[in-house]
């Protein structure tokens, strides 16, 4: 009888793992859309500076300088920017990978499996949820700046204010009313409104000119002397928790990679776009910081209104009230965007059955998902109405941060994982133009192809040898070489994420002992930077699969690596409190997935494939944690499996068999 139970919890155990490891399918032409492939790289890009390019400038500059990092918010712009471009180059290469609308959320369906991919996009609808929330707070704090505080007075005088912690100090009713009304008017389509959107970039555009330009003309380097408290206040500690803050003001970029599916020539416009919107961006963030505390002293930045109030202070009331108009059209287009962003991917979610099915119609009208829309105005204008900016921004960041980390390590597993051969060409559709650019677009379509002109030789050795070890590391085949290629790659990057968890942690509670030089903080944090840097060696002694990527990620998994390890210092950095409030909306998440994402979800119980990025004789095995003998025939007789050869995929018999043996074999399977 105990047999039976273990034999039955198993079956359980073995048909869940495989629900959450199923993958997304599709379509062998990636390039097929019925959307209109019309947008070239610089309008792309124009829509990434304009994402980004909103409250993070008007709004953070004044918080991060006088409450965390002073001047050092220099520093700060460029560290957020550096880890930001570090996960952008991630996106890039998904973008190139698979061009479709979705970003991370898609990306993680199609490449991890079906669990990672509702975490990732249960952060997303969070992360554009507290974006429309915090710029709505934002332009409501600018509007009452503008009005002397008459807003805030009222509404103090009225209400009583609020006195909890973390809540905000009264309930903002214009914040509430900014949701509300901008929902509703995204409501009647978008055509409108990308027109009114872009008009409003540029004026943001052209005020940021003017505050550089005006702000380092009544320059002061004063402001930075040890009589103000130097240009570092808060010491390096502060720096690191300012650009953790200051990530918020970059995680519109990835609107870049979700314009995949609109772009005319995907794979040269996401990764130049990208690269080319971040740099502005960041370029942007650090004249407006230095400008802002070298015309004034840190103590008297205005946090809810930094820059129009920095102006006021020196007498040039027509340069305020100019900023505060460009401010309220910068933080309007990026409202704009967390508003059209989240009901979409709601709908996405809810298209995939891991949401429920209501969130899934569009009105035939407005072709708009009205439901979602009601329900995402409303609760940001909740969260508007009674959480502190700050507060807002913190808990954002911590959500985003996980989704670059997810991704980074996508982009690792996925090098090392054998891909499927792909035997149709991949095609740009043809665009209504004139003959110049029809013969231009033939000649994009012909250097996309050339992809395939490879000899079926070459092709099947680069299939075998994925994710094996190079030959140079053949001493290191009785050890590495007995599982499964791409495997031990997949365990070195889920060990190298915990041990980065582990030295950042480390280097927050331990920083006085490691200074002093304290023998026992020395030993661990020593060993613990040797088995993460094996990890990352042990990636690298791998073969990697790059057929068919036009752009690539340099120096893998080199760049990755470090990009996972500065997104957990950042996280680490982040309140303690703003981790509570994660870790409660992760669990009301997954109360959802189990209870009604992994029932209904349309991929199905079984997945046969890991679609167009997984090789077919990969597509065969059963994902991990379920028995090769289930759904597939018997098992073996006596063939019992421990969890780790289940998560390799790989039997005992077969760990006999020499590395040249199994190429041997699988390149006979390709014949």
């Amino acid at each position: 009888m105990p047999s039976s139970r273990r034999a039955i919890l198993k079956h359980i155990l073995s048909g869940l793992c495989t629900k959450m490891n199923r993958t997304k399918s599709v379509p062998t032409d990636v390039m097929e859309t019925p959307l209109n492939r019309c947008l070239n790289t610089f309008d792309i890009a124009l829509l990434g500076i304009g994402h980004m390019v909103g409250a993070g400038i008007y709004v953070l500059t004044g918080t991060v300088a006088k409450e965390m990092a002073g001047p050092g918010i220099i520093l700060s712009f460029v560290l957020a920017g550096f880890i930001s471009m570090l996960a952008a180059l991630c996106y890039a290469e998904f973008g190139t990978r698979v061009p479709k609308a979705g970003s991370a959320y898609v990306y993680t369906y199609i490449s991890m499996g079906e669990f990672w991919a509702f975490v990732i996009g249960w952060n997303i609808l969070l992360e554009h949820m507290l974006g429309a929330a915090s710029v709505a707070r934002a332009w409501s704090g600018y509007v009452d700046s503008m009005l002397g505080g008459w807003i805030g007075n009222t509404t103090l005088a009225l209400t009583g204010g609020i006195h909890e912690p973390g809540l905000a100090q009264y309930p903002d009713i214009l914040a509430f009313l900014v949701c509300i009304v901008y929902a509703a008017a995204l409501a009647g389509g978008v055509k409108a409104t990308a027109v009114f959107n872009s008009l409003l970039t540029l004026v943001n555009i052209a005020v940021m000119v003017l505050v550089i330009s005006v702000g380092f003309w009544y320059a002061d380097t004063n402001n930075w002397s040890e009589a103000e408290g130097g240009f570092l206040p808060y010491g390096i500690g502060g720096v690191i928790a300012g650009a953790a803050t200051c990530f918020y003001a970059f995680v519109g970029f990835d609107s870049i990679a979700t314009s995949g599916e609109e772009a005319k020539n995907p794979s040269v416009s996401i990764p130049i776009a990208t690269v080319l919107s971040l740099f502005v961006v960041t370029v942007g963030y650090i004249l407006v910081s230095a400008a802002l505390t070298l015309m004034i002293p840190i103590s008297e930045i205005n946090p809810a209104a930094s820059l129009p109030e920095a102006f006021g202070q020196l007498n040039l009331s027509w340069a305020k009230y100019l900023i505060s108009i460009g401010a309220l059209c910068g933080m309007t287009t990026t409202l704009l965007g967390s508003l059209f962003a989240l009901p979409r991917c709601m709908y996405a979610m809810a298209s995939d059955g891991l949401l429920f099915s209501c969130f899934g119609k569009v009105n035939s009208t407005t072709q708009v998902p009205l439901l979602n829309l009601v329900v995402s105005g409303v609760l940001s204008a909740c969260l508007a109405l009674v959480f502190d900016l700050a507060k807002l921004v913190e808990f954002m960041s911590i959500g985003t941060l996980l989704a670059y980390t997810i991704v980074s390590a996508s982009v690792i597993i996925l090098r090392y994982r054998p891909m499927e051969r792909i035997h149709t060409t991949i095609r740009v559709p043809a665009l209504p133009s004139s003959p110049d650019d029809d013969d231009d677009d033939d000649e994009e379509v012909a250097s996309q192809s050339s992809m395939d002109t490879s000899s079926p030789t070459s092709e099947m050795i680069e299939e075998v040898l994925a994710g094996r070890l190079k030959s140079q590391f053949r001493c290191l085949e009785p050890l590495l070489g007995r599982f499964e290629p791409g495997s031990v790659v997949s365990v070195a990057v889920i060990l190298f994420i915990l041990l980065s968890f582990a030295i950042c942690v480390e280097l927050k509670v331990s920083w006085t002992q490691l200074y002093t030089g304290t023998w026992w903080a020395l030993i661990i944090y020593g060993f613990i930077i040797f088995a993460a840097s094996t990890c990352v060696a042990v990636m690298a002694v791998h073969n990697q699969n790059t057929r068919g990527l036009v752009f690539k990620v340099p120096l893998v998994p080199f760049v990755p690596a470090l990009g996972i390890f500065c997104n957990i210092l950042l996280m680490v950095h982040l309140d303690a409190v703003t981790w509570v409030r994660f870790f409660v909306w992760v669990c009301i998440g997954m109360v959802v997935y189990f209870l009604y994402g992994i029932r209904n979800s349309k991929e199905g119980e079984m997945c046969s494939s890991y679609s167009i990025l997984m090789t077919t004789s990969e597509a065969g095995k059963v994902p991990w944690g379920s028995f090769k003998g289930s759904g597939q025939g018997k098992v073996k007789s006596g063939g019992k499996h421990s969890i780790f050869e289940r998560f390799t995929g790989r039997s005992k018999a077969d760990d006999k068999k020499s590395i040249v043996e199994e190429s041997e074999n699988e390149a006979s399977g390709y014949s």
